[in-house]
Parts: C-alpha cells; structure tokens; sequence
C-alpha cells in the first residue's frame, strides 16, 4: 500500500495547479483503500507479484476517487470523511472537471500494463458504475424501488468495482475460469455487503465516526433497504410518513424514521442480508489455496459485520 501511495502522488502531478490542489486534498483525506487493498490481497493469494499489481492497485482507486467526486456533486453533499466535500471547498465544476481528470489518468495506467483484458474489463466496470449512478437518479424520491431493484443499483454502483478489483489478479495471472469467478464473486458479495451496511449507519451511525453527516440517504430522497424492509412491515400510518418523507427528500423527522426501522426490526434484516453476502464472500474464497492472504480477506469479510465508520 505504500508503494500505490507513492504511485498516486507521483502519477496525480501536473501542470495544472487546481488539479493537485483538489486530488491532493481527496487523497489526504485518508479513505479506506478498500479496492486497491483488495486488488493486492488477491495478487498475493494468487502467487502474482509483478510490479503492475502496484499500478493496477492505483488505477482502481483513481476510479474510486473519480467516481466519489461526481457522486458527492449530485447529491449535493457537504461532508465526507469527517470534512468538508471537495465540491463544498473549490466548488462544483473543478469537482466535476477533476473526477474526468482522474478517470482519464487511471485509464493512461492502465493501458501502460497492456493487457487487453483488463483494460476491456475496467472499461465495463467504469460503464457499469455510470448507469448504476444514473439508475440511482431514476429512482430518487421513488418509494415503491423494492429490494430488486436496490440490489440492482449497488452491484453497479459500488460492488462493480470490488468485483473488478478481485477479478483483475486471476486475469493477469491467467488463472482458470473456476478461480477467477470465485474471486469476481467474493468482490461482488464484499462489494454489496459494504454498501448494504453503509445504508445501515445512515440511520444507525454516528456522525463523527462516520465521518458523513446522519439521514443524508433521506434528504437525498433515497430508498434503502432500511426504509424498504420498514414499509413492508410498517403500520399504514408509518409507512405514509416514510414515503412522504422519500418523496420529499427531508430529514427533519428523522428520529421518528430511524424509530420505525427499529421497531419493524428492518435494521436487523438489513444487518441480515449483509451478513448472508459475507457469507457468499467466504464462499466464494473457498475455491483458493489457504494463505495469509486468504485469511486476511476472509477477515475483511467477517470484519465488515461489525463496521463502524
């Protein structure tokens, strides 16, 4: 990991001072490096220790960024990792010109390693990614979204790119088709279980660990699986005062929404299926030789339950 941050901040220089002003702005946020982290885990219980690992490790999450910076523009958010959103500081056109920046530049990386499979699966994943954000705006201040169609969204917004960040060590290791689709599994599985209980802390978080600020996903307009399980089992009254609030993007009733979803037990359904999908993600690790590698992503699976921030 030291060596993709040493990476990121020399392949971020440029010529354009706003342009380094902001990437190292996002970048010294700290973040999790969930994906280029991943991308190493599995090279290593892969047997792939070639210097692209490194680059490839990079790429994924100049992609990540990218995307963080578009989303925080559409949503109109103010807060992430405990400070202000890089559109709330240099304002939303820089964000919005930045993020291409970023994509552009992971998509120069990644043409350098000159594998033609990864770069037409990172070219999908990016696509995915972008009618997963675009679905997601289809279905803003709809209440009626079911678990269907929330699924569908967050495989392509966020699992997208876990999946390909696992996937990507079995393609440059020419592994068979058994192991590579085990490891596109585990990352998907991971990729839905993050996102599943990152939708959780929005209504049972903290905001100073978070690092967000608390209902964001209702003033959004957003319907997560929280409030989706809570209108399945709500009263008719409460589920009135959920729509109403999905429907018109406000929070200020929030404490009596973040009651419902307990009281209808949605918080431990939700809790629920992000454990059934680190189970699939365990799953799925059983196809690859044992390891500290192994291991090690068997424990970010089993470690994502108990997820705080």
């Amino acid at each position: 990991m030291a060596l993709v941050d040493a990476l990121t901040t020399q392949r971020l220089d440029t010529s354009v001072p706003l342009v380094g002003q902001i990437c190292q702005y996002i970048i010294s946020a700290g973040g999790k490096r969930l994906r280029p982290a991943l991308l190493l885990l599995m090279s290593g219980a892969l047997g792939y220790k070639h210097a692209h690992r490194i680059q490839l490790a990079a790429v994924v999450e100049f992609i990540h960024t990218a995307t963080l910076l578009h989303d925080d523009v559409v949503d109109e958010s103010t807060l992430r990792r405990g400070r202000a959103t890089a559109n709330a500081s240099f304002g939303n056109p820089a964000s919005v010109l930045v993020g291409d920046f970023l994509y552009s530049r992971a998509f120069q990386m990644m043409v350098e390693c000159k594998e033609m499979r990864v770069l037409a699966l990172l070219a999908e994943a990016t696509n995915v990614i972008a009618e997963g954000e675009v679905l997601q705006l289809m279905n803003m201040h709809d209440p009626s979204l079911d678990e269907a169609g929330y699924l569908r969204v967050i495989r392509s917004k966020t699992a997208k790119l876990f999946e390909a960040s696992c996937r990507i060590p079995a393609v440059m290791t020419g592994a068979s088709e058994v192991i590579e689709t085990a490891c596109a599994e585990y990352g998907q599985a991971l990729g839905t279980a993050f996102q599943v209980i990152d939708d959780v802390l929005d209504y049972d978080g903290d905001t100073t660990e978070l690092g967000k600020n608390l209902g964001d996903d209702l003033r959004e307009g957003k319907t997560t699986l929280p409030l989706i399980v809570a209108m399945q089992r709500a009263t008719a009254a409460q589920k009135e005062l959920i729509q109403n609030a999905i429907r018109q993007g406000r929070a200020d009733q929030l404490s009596d929404i973040v009651s419902i979803v307990h009281e209808t037990g949605a918080m431990t359904a939700t809790r629920e299926a992000a454990m059934a999908e680190a189970r699939r993600a365990l799953k799925a690790l059983e196809h690859l030789h044992d390891s500290t590698y192994k291991s090690a992503l068997a424990e970010l699976a089993e470690g994502l339950l108990s997820r705080k921030t």
